[in-house]
């Protein structure tokens, strides 16, 4: 949900300006988590640990000085980053702090909030303060759900609370422990010590005067990535044990690093970078770092930890001469289609040798466990919202090819009514942040049962990539509008072509499976053909800015198209709608249908055409407004289209695909639909891009 930034520096100069402007533009790029309201904490003093004696020669530093405890400077403020940037260089001219100021040692944290706890104002901001004194200062995404009973408790003991959050008792805690050892403990041990009492799930950055110029990070269910560039190219600057830092070599060393939620807030600094798993603890102190893990069997000794080299681009993370992400990321499907059968779709049939022996379609992921899917007594989907309507689209394609039971699940209701799973299920979870909190805690329900879990995500790393047997990625590219269109056909795709590839011994199927894997080569194509709607699109929406409902008919593969228009203009043009089942109609859906109510129908050529050409005709009985989504050169269609009805002419494709399609010209439909209406398509009202916390205790 919330995005974290923090911004660490030894022996690598930096002034004031410069960690503003760093640590300002990494919330930026994570501001599709959450941005009702945002907040930064930077040391105005350096803590870098040296003092200075004079001398004839003038200054010279000298080792084990005395620190300066001066509390950091911390500015929060309600609304998007750039207000918060505003008022915190306002802040600083008042303050008469020098930008120019270069610090040797610098440690900012910062935080951009969607709101759980507490309404969106300053005081419910992160960071959060122990104390008035700022003697520990935490910023944290995710949920602590025994938050009550630790604020009752430290209620008791003297403490007093500000704000409503539930990350407030972090630093309070922290300074209860602190004020009651025997002895000052390292950093990381302290910080150990408060998360054996916290339960739920979180990223945690914490600071304090106690420890000038360390910066402790840990998580467990939420994200965190670890971005680092050292001052010597050296690969290894690890600690092995927590007093390792002590070590006079670290003084000398030089380090910069970045941790955040996602890697889009580092990739412009550094393509090196460490994913932090579950329960581990970071130690940032000195010219060094140490990655503890609280389930490891000594805590003090460090866990080794694979540093990786990020595969995107910054040009990925920006908007590319387009006005706004979603429009960016609706355009790039043509490219990110292609980039998710790269490597794994043959298009052409084999020529010669025996095709059976020569597949079509290789994911290597699933190399290993197809068998074991294929035996399955039954294929479960797990995801949420636009994964959910994902997995509907593709539902048809794999009971077909693959010849198993297949059921879908919302995660969260899955998770309400503990589902029967079976060791010889195969469950399937899609998510495109591969950290959707309701589908990781599924996906940890589902092992426990002993199913075979694989996973499809979006992002190499992510929990759920990680937490799975095996698994697709879906190589579509960043993704940053919160309304998620790019992702959503590649899942389809992705999808699609798993069970595609399980199909391959099948004789009785081979005809048609290659039918649609030759359609695979041809529908980038026809993506980019059916985006010349996009001035259409933007008539039709001009039409409709000023509707208060709008309903969208379809059936068969389509009832995913239709619940994923909805969803869109629900979520980004705030219009109401509603996805109907059209073989549901006459159930009740058609009371709603008058001359005033805009209908979006798609009727396709497919199995379900002439069973949408029945609902057409008595929507058109009634009085309907329709806009007919339809395939191009259908004279059906066009029939209709003297009766009054628009047409939305689409290409043709095999019917597994044609969903693909189909949701392509209503993704333009709401995204004009939101620039109209004057709302803000990236970050719509109230939502996040990554729900990374559930209401699962």
């Amino acid at each position: 949900m919330c995005g974290i930034f923090g911004y660490y520096t030894f022996n690598v100069k930096r002034d004031l300006k410069f960690v503003l402007d760093t640590i300002f533009n990494g919330l930026k790029r994570l501001e599709y988590r959450g941005y009702d309201s945002a907040g930064v904490a930077v040391d105005v003093v350096d803590p870098f640990p040296q003092t200075s004696r004079l001398s004839v020669e003038g200054s010279i530093p000298e080792e084990g000085g005395n620190f300066d405890t001066e509390a950091p400077l911390i500015v929060k403020e309600v609304g998007k980053v750039d207000a918060l940037e505003k008022l915190a260089f306002e802040t600083v001219n008042a303050e008469k702090i020098e930008l120019d100021r270069r610090f040797q040692n610098q440690v900012g944290i910062a935080h951009t909030r969607w709101a759980t706890h507490g309404v969106p104002c300053k005081v419910n901001s992160h960071p959060h303060v122990s104390d008035p004194a700022a003697e520990f200062v935490v910023v944290h995404n995710g949920i602590i759900t025994n938050y009550k009973l630790l604020k009752d408790f430290l209620i008791k003991h003297g403490e007093t609370f500000v704000s409503e959050t539930d990350t407030e008792v972090i630093p309070k805690l922290c300074k209860f422990v602190y004020e009651r050892l025997n002895e000052k403990v390292p950093f990381p041990k302290l910080v150990m010590e408060v998360l054996k009492k916290l339960e739920g799930a979180y990223a945690v950055l914490v600071k304090s005067v106690h420890y000038p110029g360390q910066l402790v990070a840990c998580k467990r269910g939420s994200p965190m990535i670890l971005g680092i560039k050292d001052g010597t190219g050296h690969r290894r600057i690890s600690y092995n044990r927590i007093r390792d830092t002590q070590e006079r070599q670290w003084k000398s060393a030089a380090i910069e690093c970045w941790i955040a939620s996602d890697a889009s807030a580092v990739v412009e600094h550094t393509k090196r970078v460490i994913v932090l798993e579950d329960n581990d603890v970071l130690h940032l102190h000195g010219g060094g770092y140490g990655i503890y893990n609280t389930e490891h069997q000594d805590v003090e000794e460090a866990v080794p930890r694979v540093l990786h080299t990020l595969q995107i681009e910054v040009e990925q993370i920006m908007k590319g001469g387009y006005d706004h992400f979603m429009q960016k990321e609706i355009h790039e499907q043509p490219e990110s289609l292609l980039q998710t059968m790269r490597g794994r779709v043959q298009f052409q049939r084999p020529a010669v040798g025996n095709p059976y022996l020569i597949p079509r379609i290789k994911l290597g992921g699933l190399e290993q466990t197809g068998a074991v899917i294929r035996n399955s007594r039954r294929i479960m989907f797990v995801a949420c919202g636009t994964s959910y309507h994902a997995c509907l689209a593709a539902r048809q394609t794999v009971e077909e090819m693959c010849d198993v039971p297949v059921v879908l699940e919302l995660a969260s209701d899955l998770l309400d009514r503990r589902c029967p799973i079976f060791r010889d299920d195969t469950c399937v979870f899609v998510s495109q942040s591969g950290e959707t909190a309701d589908t990781l805690r599924a996906l940890e329900y589902a092992k426990g049962k002993g199913a075979m879990c694989v996973g499809v995500t979006n992002t190499v790393g992510s929990a759920i990539s990680r937490s799975t047997h095996c698994g697709v990625h879906l190589n579509a590219g960043y993704e940053i509008g919160v309304a998620s269109t790019k992702a959503y056909t590649s899942m389809i795709l992705a999808i699609s072509m798993m069970a595609l590839q399980l199909a391959e011994d099948s004789i009785a199927k081979r005809e048609k499976r290659d039918q649609i894997i030759d359609e695979l080569g041809q529908l980038p194509g026809k993506v980019r053909n059916t985006l010349m709607l996009d001035m259409a699109m933007r008539e039709l929406a001009d039409l409709l800015k000023d509707e208060h409902s709008l309903m969208f008919f379809a059936r068969g593969r389509n009832y995913a198209t239709a619940l994923e228009a909805a969803l869109k203009t629900k979520e980004v043009a705030l219009i109401h709608s509603e996805g109907i089942l059209a073989g549901e109609m006459k159930h009740g859906p058609l009371a709603l249908v008058d001359e005033r109510l805009p209908i979006v129908v798609i009727a396709t050529r497919d199995s379900m055409y002439h069973k949408m050409e029945s609902v057409i005709q008595q929507l058109l009985a009634r009085g309907a407004r329709l806009y007919i989504v339809c395939n191009e050169g259908d004279d059906n269609m066009k029939a209709y289209e003297e009766r009054g009805c628009k047409l939305i002419p689409v290409p043709e494709t095999v019917e597994a695909l044609q969903p693909v399609i189909n949701i392509v010209p209503l993704q333009l439909l709401s995204y004009h639909l939101t620039i109209l209406r004057g709302h803000n398509v990236d970050q719509p009202r109230n939502l996040a891009k990554s729900v990374t916390v559930s209401e699962e205790h």
